[in-house]
């Protein structure tokens, strides 16, 4: 019985000890390479909303930080451009909106915004494919923008909105 015992011991370590080579693939960089050309554009302000954006400060400083995404080459450019986009979107929301912009649907799709922005911030914390979260976060950046444009565009009146009668 202890004979089998050793020839069990002595195949668990020749069969533990394989001499496998390590193999390095290629593929696998440090750095990871961003192709930003594939992600979507910024969508423009009308001269309407400019006009009532170029005094608000904080909304400057987010759009200015959100440009650099374009120019971003490697992983680490990321992570550090959606680090400031997190703490100017922080300022802007406390920031003070100007009276034409202070309305539930320009905050709600700042919320939306938000949400995209720390979802990218996730990706790129825990090392996942940042492109698809990006795109996202670009898409509700072009949403919340969008609603400048509509809210300037908006010829009905509140009072009409508001009147339960028509």
């Amino acid at each position: 019985m202890p004979k089998i015992y050793y020839l069990f011991i002595i195949l668990i370590v020749f069969c533990s000890c394989k001499d496998d080579k390590l193999t390095i693939d290629e593929n696998d960089q440090t750095e990871e390479s961003i192709a930003t050309n594939t992600f979507p554009r910024k969508l423009a302000l009308n001269a309407k909303s400019n006009e009532v954006v170029k005094d608000w400060l904080s909304f400057k400083a987010f759009d200015l930080n959100f440009d650099r995404i374009y120019k971003a080459t490697y992983r680490e450019d990321l992570v550090l451009i959606v680090e400031d986009l997190v703490e100017n979107q922080k300022k802007m929301e406390t920031s003070v909106y100007p009276t034409k912009f202070n309305i539930p649907q320009i905050k709600g799709r700042q919320k939306v915004l938000k949400t995209f922005i720390l979802k990218a911030k996730g990706d790129l914390e825990y090392r996942q494919d940042p492109k698809v979260s990006i795109k996202e976060m670009i898409a509700a950046y072009n949403n919340f923008r969008n609603q400048f444009n509509v809210e300037m565009n908006n010829t009905l009146s509140e009072d009409f909105l508001l009147d339960e009668k028509n």
